[in-house]
């Protein structure tokens, strides 16, 4: 494995799903430029990462190596249906083992690549900045920032924090930015702080996702961080996935016998767990909208997905059993392709939390969302998503967040997206944009021109 005198890249993901798939994805954007890539982690994040990642095969990449780390038993507990707030404050005892117990191997990994490599890129989560405190010891490595979540929720964070006057506000000032009250806990904080705290030197920021989308927010986080450079290269995601029945699912035949545009996709992502009370508020909107659905209904994801029995979410009496006989629904338990799923053609809507990877997501693939924010980055993606692209409506505001939200509110959020004007319109909109982000990474697309310079960059003589 010595790539002598080559540039290599080595990846170094945060623990958690939406973190692990994104960089996965960018490893083979990378590693199509002939750019060896090395992704690092605990050997059950590998594993998790390489397992739930759709629309390519990990293993058919001759230049992406994995290494698996060794580290102490990941704490993995259970997520708590009943906490206050939905952020997975489980999920904090895996990410700060992760940080603390990878620092020393891939340093180790860094120094036996230096000695063939001509120059080491290495590309990190922003939440694994202490991960890659030692890089300075090695002359010929660089590292770069990985930003995981939009553009638009990095600017108004900033913009919040240096509360600026003037023109820089005018773009978010009629926007209805919700605080931050209730997206964290104070253990998050507290591990955001210990990867943000310290001042780091980096030779730039990667984002995931592209002009055609954040242009205005991008430009406010080039003129506050004047003196890094910034690339948006995404989306990260493959925008056309080929016929293969690589670990065909059994929703997608299902999907083959659906009318164009016929079922929402009911998704809440791998960090969010319900109450029972509010799983059968959304089984009876479900069914009484008369649309078709697939429910991935899951809890939150522990630290290691591997470890043992997930608790099975109650459904009202007899609910699963109606409606597959009915063959107007498919309730989902185990992992669903939500990548495939998004781009089928009977897919017409998405029932959404607003993590960053489902927006980029349904925006490539063209499908409009019904917003329902739970935690972290999630009500400020639904407010670019609804307010600023107009590829969504919200389900409910983020400041009822406490109340349960009702059937009744469920089934004419479903009805308007999927059989209103309305919904029509915001359709429309959401595959103007689809085809705009498509056109992105197509020779001289917009991200196409982002990923080539930072290929350059990295790339460039020493």
């Amino acid at each position: 494995m010595t790539h002598d005198g080559q540039v290599v890249a080595v990846m170094v993901p945060l623990a958690a799903q939406g973190h692990l798939n994104q960089l996965l994805h960018l490893s083979r954007l990378i590693s199509a430029r002939n750019i060896p890539v090395h992704y690092i982690g605990a050997s059950t994040h590998n594993r998790q990462a390489k397992l739930r990642v759709h629309g390519w095969d990990p293993s058919e990449l001759s230049n992406l190596h994995f290494h698996d780390f060794v580290i102490p038993p990941i704490l993995s507990l259970p997520p708590d249906p009943t906490a206050e707030t939905k952020f997975p404050a489980h999920l904090i005892p895996s990410f700060r083992s992760a940080a603390i117990h990878l620092r020393d191997p891939l340093t180790h990994l860094l120094h036996s690549l230096s000695s063939h490599a001509r120059r080491i890129i290495v590309i990190h989560d922003s939440l694994m900045a202490s991960t890659v405190e030692d890089i300075d010891s090695i002359p010929n490595a660089e590292s770069y920032n990985f930003h995981s979540v939009s553009a638009f929720n990095m600017a108004v964070y900033d913009l919040e924090q240096k509360q600026t006057k003037g023109n820089e506000n005018s773009i978010i000032k009629d926007l209805n930015i919700p605080s931050l009250d209730g997206c964290f806990t104070p253990e998050f904080w507290e591990f955001f702080e210990s990867q943000f705290g310290l001042p780091r030197k980096f030779s730039g920021n990667l984002y995931n996702t592209c002009k055609a989308i954040e242009e205005p927010y991008l430009e406010i986080l080039q003129r506050i961080n004047h003196e890094t450079k910034h690339w948006a290269i995404g989306p990260f995601n493959p925008v056309e996935l080929g016929s293969s029945t690589h670990n065909a699912h059994p929703c997608l035949e299902w999907l083959d016998k659906q009318d164009t545009n016929s079922v929402v996709y009911v998704s809440f992502g791998t960090t969010t767990t319900l109450e029972d009370v509010q799983i059968a508020e959304i089984a009876g909107g479900l069914e009484r909208s008369g649309q078709k659905f697939i429910w991935a209904l899951r809890d939150a994801d522990k630290g290691d997905v591997f470890d043992g029995e997930v608790r099975k979410s109650e459904l009202p009496e007899g609910f699963e059993k109606r409606v597959e006989m009915e063959g107007r629904g498919l309730v989902v338990r185990d992992w669903a392709p939500q990548l495939a799923i998004l781009s089928h053609g009977s897919t017409g809507g998405f029932i959404s939390h607003c993590g960053w990877n489902s927006c980029m997501e349904t925006i490539t693939m063209g499908v409009p969302i019904a917003a329902w924010p739970m935690h972290s980055d999630q009500p400020r993606n639904a407010v670019l998503m609804t307010e600023v692209l107009r590829v969504g409506l919200l389900v409910r505001d983020w400041a009822d967040r406490e109340k349960l939200v009702m059937a009744t509110t469920i089934e004419n959020a479903v009805r308007k997206l999927m059989a209103s004007e309305e919904g029509q319109e915001i359709r429309k909109t959401a595959k103007e944009l689809s085809h705009a982000v498509r056109q992105s990474v197509k020779d001289n697309g917009v991200s196409q021109v982002e990923f080539d310079s930072f290929i350059s960059h990295i790339t460039r003589d020493i």
